[in-house]
């Protein structure tokens, strides 16, 4: 019988394992990738050096003056830089002072009318009150500063009601003022902190109220839906969804109010007079805060004066700078929707 077609089996002796190799993946980038990488990476660096370029223009400009007063620059209140007398000790008091009273103003503000625009407002006029806040941000400072100049400063009651009832809280005190004198001078509260605070309240709101809304809006259906279908109210779904979902827009939105009312100049200007002592009494007349400051003596100031300038405004930069990395850092740990379950 032919052998053809038959299988002869072969005995093929065990070999060693093979040694396993760990397979690299690399992504391909198309050409489009790396163009927009590139315009990113470019635009990111570009930011962080012009940061740099400004903080060391900062510095080596106010380098004459901070050579001059040393330590004292943080502590002293006057600002004589002629006399070799200055510092920002009254100045960044009275600047965070103001940011401050705008914060206590814009907050509520900002998160009411956001929470009832995403929340509770028709849908017919959603949009037009949208628009509405956005107006409102792009109404000049000027414009504000007039109608708080004109206006604001004049309605005292609420300053004087605050320092008759809780003047035993230090903020509300006024140095001169008889709360049993009924025709005490309504003088003693105009130009004051809470003025300006007000108006850069009203300033700031629209920005933080933009940054809310938006976080709102963007809660998930499916946790709204969820709650409604537990029985929960409509004021129950926000507090158990749409609030905690928006915590990190709400501190962004908080913090970015912040660093535009640490440097609003025109409004604190034309409202708040100038008084160079350290004043933490927020209804009393006069205070003072480093960008209006700058805004009042850069003029008429001698070399060294500009150098003084110079040196506040170096403060105020590097505090704002704290200030966002700390606001950046809270917001990284409660980033919006993060607690939220997929």
């Amino acid at each position: 019988m032919s052998a053809v077609g038959t299988v002869v089996p072969v005995h093929v002796p065990p070999q060693a394992d093979a040694p396993e190799r760990r397979r690299v993946l690399r992504p391909r980038y198309s050409l489009a990738d790396r163009v927009f990488r590139s315009v990113v990476r470019t635009a990111g660096g570009a930011v962080l050096a012009i940061m740099l370029l400004v903080g060391f223009f900062l510095a080596y400009r106010a380098s004459e003056a901070l050579r001059a007063e040393g330590v004292s620059f943080l502590t002293t209140a006057a600002w004589e830089p002629d006399s070799r007398n200055f510092g920002v000790a009254a100045i960044l008091l009275g600047t965070f002072l103001v940011a401050m009273v705008a914060l206590v103003v814009a907050v509520p503000l900002a998160t009411g009318t956001a929470l009832y625009i995403s929340e509770y407002a028709p849908r017919r006029i959603k949009r037009t009150l949208i628009s509405l806040v956005d107006l409102m941000a792009a109404v000049p400072s000027v414009i504000y500063g007039l109608w708080g100049f004109y206006f604001l400063q004049y309605q005292t009651g609420f300053a004087r009601w605050l320092a008759t009832y809780v003047d035993w809280v230090p903020l509300f005190r006024v140095d001169g003022y008889d709360k049993n004198d009924p025709l005490a001078s309504s003088t003693l509260f105009t130009s004051s902190t809470l003025m300006a605070g007000v108006v850069v309240g009203l300033m700031v709101t629209p920005i933080a109220c933009s940054v809310m809304r938006e976080v709102f809006s963007q809660a998930p259906p499916g946790e709204r839906e969820g709650a409604y279908a537990l029985g929960a109210t409509r004021w129950g779904m926000i507090r158990a969804v749409v609030l905690p979902f928006g915590k990190g827009g709400m501190i962004g939105g908080t913090m970015l109010g912040l660093g535009r009312a640490l440097g609003e100049t025109i409004a604190v200007y034309m409202i708040l007079a100038s008084v160079f002592a350290v004043q933490p009494h927020i209804l009393q007349n006069g205070g003072s805060s480093i960008s209006a400051t700058i805004a009042g003596k850069f003029g008429a100031s001698s070399a060294f004066g500009l150098s003084a300038l110079f040196a506040a405004g170096l403060a105020l930069f590097l505090v704002t700078l704290v200030v966002n990395f700390a606001a950046a850092s809270v917001v990284a740990r409660s980033r919006s929707g993060a607690d939220a379950d997929a």
